[in-house]
């Protein structure tokens, strides 16, 4: 059974949305990486995209400037699965969300990789425990992390049942060796812990942006300026323990909250922005106009922000309340 000195090398399969970030943390925690994508298109802008993140990195001082050239060598490309996973002690899946690409992959895992190798998926929307080939559950787990991944400190991981606890617990010591804050779930559900949190917090939002309460702008703000950043020192759990499990206690048997009724329906303010071809950033319009803004620039800037956020809950979590 592997422990974490018997991980040298990490195949990366996918390399769109989440694959070179993830190739980049586990690159600047010191590992050779492999990655595969069937399409050409997308492992050159792969390749174009770690360059830019590990540059991003280097500006904010998170590597040595004379070390990105050294940690983008320790990422190279594969032109097949077998090619990419072969010598892996670790496979980190993180390919499109469709069952049948899924299934396809796996099966083509299963005839060619180790029985003491980790496979890893990071699906969000799928049980991957319901469309692994039985032989590899003994081997399976979850790494769930959140986009982008180079820079958001989660990953979430889950086990099979059929495999040993020793082989979530390489995968956390793993993460947290590449910088990552990982949280263990005891047990496989839906959503996993922050995708569950923030559903029914949007749930809330479309509530009070449907009924007209109040806008996007004003829920931004209020959301800023009080439980978001409370949250960096006492989490959810915590707050309650400061405020007085009592006080919880009687905000649920005086009623104090209901839930919105048909909180499960497609929000309308939603549907009207779809329908009307406003998705956000990637179109200009969304709950905000961003029309003649240098969509670039803004999320370089956002990137910024985020560094500043996370160096600081960093602070926070190595000298916790």
């Amino acid at each position: 059974m592997k422990t974490l000195a018997d991980i040298k090398k990490i195949a990366v399969l996918g390399a769109g949305t989440m694959g070179p970030g993830i190739a980049q943390t586990y690159a600047m925690g010191g590992y050779d990486v492999t990655m595969w994508t069937r399409s050409e298109s997308t492992r050159e802008k792969a390749k174009a995209a770690l360059r830019s993140q590990l540059e991003t990195f280097a500006q904010e001082g998170e590597i040595p400037a004379d070390q990105v050239d050294a940690i983008y060598g320790r990422v190279n490309f594969a032109l097949t699965v077998e090619e990419a996973v072969a010598g892996a002690d670790f496979i980190q899946e993180t390919i499109v969300e469709n069952r049948d690409a899924k299934v396809a992959l796996y099966e083509q895992l299963a005839a060619c990789v180790e029985p003491d190798v980790i496979i890893a998926s990071n699906t969000s929307a799928m049980n991957i425990f319901e469309v692994v080939p039985e032989k590899l559950l003994p081997q399976q787990i979850i790494c769930h992390w959140y986009a982008p991944p180079q820079l958001i400190p989660l990953v979430e991981v889950v086990k099979s049942e059929q495999a040993p606890q020793e082989y979530a617990d390489v995968a956390l010591a793993l993460l947290k060796k590449c910088g990552k804050t990982a949280v263990l779930m005891k047990k496989f559900i839906r959503g996993y812990i922050v995708n569950r949190l923030q559903q029914c917090l949007n749930r809330e939002v479309f509530y009070l942006l449907d009924n007209d309460y109040c806008d996007a702008e004003a829920i931004d703000l209020a959301a800023k300026a009080s439980f978001i950043p409370r949250a960096c020192v006492l989490g959810l759990c915590k707050r309650a323990d400061f405020g007085g499990l009592d006080m919880t206690a009687n905000n649920y048997r005086n009623h104090s909250y209901t839930m919105p009724e048909h909180g499960d329906d497609m929000p309308h303010v939603l549907e009207d922005h779809i329908e009307h071809g406003e998705l956000g950033i990637k179109t200009g319009h969304g709950f905000y106009d961003y029309e003649g803004v240098d969509i670039d620039a803004l999320k370089a800037k956002r990137d910024k922000q985020l560094f500043e956020v996370f160096r600081l809950e960093k602070k926070f979590l190595e000298d916790p309340v």
